[in-house]
């Protein structure tokens, strides 16, 4: 069974104004079952004799009907050039489709940036919406474009206990798609698969140690959906593991995670203040798919319920994961906001046209939500009068369970499972 994407309508409109896409992410996210919708004929490079032959002789796989559909592009990286001599020479729209699960071994072999000729998207794991597992009785567009009649649901579906299981099961397709009692175990077979480099092409991923890697996500895990400074992370690294651990060494491994795309951090928002208020730069920690900090720590779903703290921390990161994917899909991005006072605001949504709306991300409750829905009209009120931002379209406190609805000072209430784009 396919699940409709939302990328999908992004990969289409680079298709017809790009004559490459680039489509990157991490690993099992679906980025080759969602582009063989649009092939066709491809190649994949996933064994040693196709790989072998596309660095040998690189243009003969481009050779092929277009959209001619190149899987793991970055295991013979000049292929990248000569899809961009082949558009100079001859460029249409829609002749390429590649896709990638890290950054090409040797990045000195790519000679060209790609810039109007291949368009880069980014794909992450499968949205709550995408998975059939949200409603979507709230849409994020809909709230962007204040539309009055914003709807009340119940949600009595849901428990606090089904979302625990939906954070450490991840969006990973092979993991929605499994029988709800082995779903978990599927994604612990994931993590520890990410970490297997005695075979890889890749010497850079061959050169790092798979103990060193996993130490590093447990101490990023436990500062997730914070802005804890790498120098805590670093310090967090050796206290734990009672090991050195220089800031060289320290990067050189975060841009090994980063170029598998495990890691994602939320940057800060930086509005255009008229006033002396410091705005912070620091982005925080999160990841590209929950899970990954799940298995890291080896949290389960009922280390979260007994841990309520730890519990709003890891949904923070789940919630900022659907969001990502639903700001992508309305041409917006999200950021998060913090400053010397104290005042923040989880994420913080803008649009291309400049509206922006505001979100403050708790577990439930009537006292949590009512602190997420005070700070973010102080927020508005500071950011209307202190800067030159419009007004934000909305402010939200988006909920693991609970009802949606409209409260009277105008702050609207929503679970998780009812958003949408």
């Amino acid at each position: 069974m396919y699940y409709k994407r939302l990328i999908e309508k992004d990969i289409e409109l680079k298709l017809r104004t790009s004559g490459a896409v680039v489509v990157a992410g991490p690993k099992f996210c679906g980025k080759t079952t969602t582009c063989m919708l649009y092939q066709k004929s491809f190649v994949k490079l996933n064994t040693k004799q196709t790989i072998t032959m596309a660095r040998m002789s690189p243009k003969w796989a481009l050779e092929g009907e277009k959209p001619r559909l190149i899987d793991e592009w970055q295991k013979a990286p000049d292929l990248w050039n000569q899809i961009k001599d082949d558009l100079d020479f001859d460029y249409q729209f829609g002749k390429f489709i590649l896709t990638g699960s890290s950054t090409p071994a040797d990045k000195t072999e790519v000679h060209h940036s790609g810039a109007g000729r291949i368009a880069p998207v980014k794909m992450r794991p499968m949205s709550l919406w995408e998975s059939q597992e949200s409603k979507g009785t709230v849409s994020l567009i809909e709230l962007f474009d204040e539309k009055s009649d914003y709807p009340w649901d119940l949600n009595s579906e849901i428990s606090l206990e089904d979302i625990a299981f939906l954070i450490c099961r991840g969006g990973w397709p092979i993991s929605v798609r499994a029988p709800k009692d082995i779903a978990v175990e599927i994604t612990k077979n994931y993590y520890n698969g990410l970490f297997v480099f005695e075979d890889c092409e890749n010497e850079r991923f061959r050169n790092k140690k798979p103990e060193v890697l996993k130490m590093i996500l447990k101490s990023y895990a436990r500062h997730i959906s914070t802005e804890a400074a790498i120098s805590t992370i670093i310090a967090d690294v050796r206290q734990s593991n009672e090991r050195t651990m220089d800031p060289k060494t320290f990067d050189d491994y975060m841009e090994a995670l980063k170029d598998l795309y495990v890691i994602e951090d939320l940057p800060a928002w930086n509005p255009n203040i008229r006033s002396k208020t410091i705005i912070r730069s620091t982005p925080t920690r999160h990841f590209i798919d929950t899970s990954i900090a799940c298995r890291a720590l080896g949290v389960s779903p009922n280390d979260l319920m007994n841990d309520l703290e730890s519990f709003g921390l890891f949904f923070e990161d789940f919630a900022v994961r659907d969001l990502s994917i639903y700001a992508n899909a309305i041409g917006g991005t999200v950021t998060h906001y913090r400053d010397n006072t104290g005042l923040e605001c989880d994420a913080v949504v803008h649009l291309e046209d400049g509206r922006w709306g505001a979100i403050e991300i708790k577990l439930g409750g009537d006292e949590l939500i009512e602190h997420g829905a005070q700070s973010l009209k102080n927020l508005r009120d500071k950011i209307t009068s202190i800067s030159e931002e419009r007004a934000p379209s909305f402010l939200m406190v988006l909920t693991a369970v609970g009802g949606a609805y409209r409260r009277e000072d105008g702050v609207y209430v929503a679970p998780i499972n009812l958003l949408k784009p």
